[in-house]
């Protein structure tokens, strides 16, 4: 290799090394912003799994609450199916009253005079009316025994009806109690139906957002890659230059050895001549003696 050839090989080494260096710097900043978008997207993905674990809870929860308005929706209607067979019975039963009231001039439930026979009762030991008042009372008393005694051939009847009527309150309260809780449960479930929708609009929108962080975190890995690889090749182009100057350098060091011997051998052969000769010797030819010994 020439000198030249030599210069211009050490100025290129020295371009590659700026190279090298320019590229690690571009390299650690792609790697930053790199590992910055995998964060972003890694976090993206965090709050969607979050979301979808509470999604999975409230879901589970809405279908408790869709089931507890099914069950209760079907006790209502149990309920409300036993009202209207009571119901029909008791319209039977006041059909059956109405015929023998008519039958046997009867206006009032039997039920009804007894109710009035003890508050008159209750009146005369009570209030201590006088003799008149008391013999009025009396008298009263006695005209509702005698209805009693005639409304007894329809008492069966009032007493029937009257306890279809109590058992009609008591399932009218039951049916009552399930249809607050089937509109109490249907509300909840609808908004934890509305919660859901919200949450997994929610999730669609990270779910863009996740996307998009991924699409620069795959372009912007490329462009890692991509220097990287620059990075590799100018390190190897590195190697190898610094190779050929090391091998350069040795021929140097083996041509400029080869010279010096060159040259001690012809001082040599002027220091012998010179001895032949008889000639004074100059510290040089003695020290080219020595190194000759």
């Amino acid at each position: 290799m020439t000198t030249q050839e030599n210069k211009e090989l050490i100025k290129k080494l020295d371009r590659c090394k700026k190279e090298i260096s320019d590229l690690k710097k571009s390299l650690n900043q792609l790697n930053e912003q790199k590992e910055e978008l995998f964060k972003e997207k890694d976090k993206y993905n965090k709050q969607i799994s979050n979301i979808i674990g509470e999604l999975k809870g409230d879901k589970a929860e809405r279908n408790k609450f869709t089931d507890e308005v099914r069950e209760s929706k079907k006790k209502r209607e149990e309920f409300n199916n036993k009202i209207k067979e009571k119901i029909s019975e008791v319209k039977k039963l006041n059909e059956e009253k109405r015929n023998i009231q008519q039958k046997f001039g009867i206006k009032e439930d039997p039920s009804q005079i007894k109710k009035q026979i003890e508050r008159l009762d209750i009146v005369i030991e009570t209030e201590a009316p006088s003799f008149e008042k008391e013999k009025k009372l009396m008298k009263e008393i006695n005209e509702l025994k005698k209805k009693v005694k005639e409304a007894e051939k329809v008492s069966d009847v009032f007493d029937k009806a009257n306890k279809l009527s109590k058992e009609i309150d008591e399932l009218k309260k039951e049916s009552e109690k399930y249809h607050r809780n089937v509109q109490a449960k249907a509300k909840e479930s609808q908004e934890k139906h509305e919660s859901l929708i919200e949450s997994s609009k929610e999730v669609d929108e990270l779910r863009k957002k996740e996307k998009e962080a991924a699409e620069k975190f795959r372009k912007k890995k490329e462009e890692f890659n991509k220097v990287n690889d620059e990075l590799k090749k100018k390190l190897t182009d590195l190697s190898e230059m610094n190779q050929k100057l090391g091998i350069e350098k040795k021929h140097k060091k083996e041509r400029k050895e080869k010279s010096d011997k060159r040259k001690l051998k012809e001082k040599e052969k002027e220091v012998e001549e010179k001895m032949k000769r008889g000639e004074k010797l100059t510290t040089d030819d003695l020290l080219i003696m020595q190194e000759i010994e």
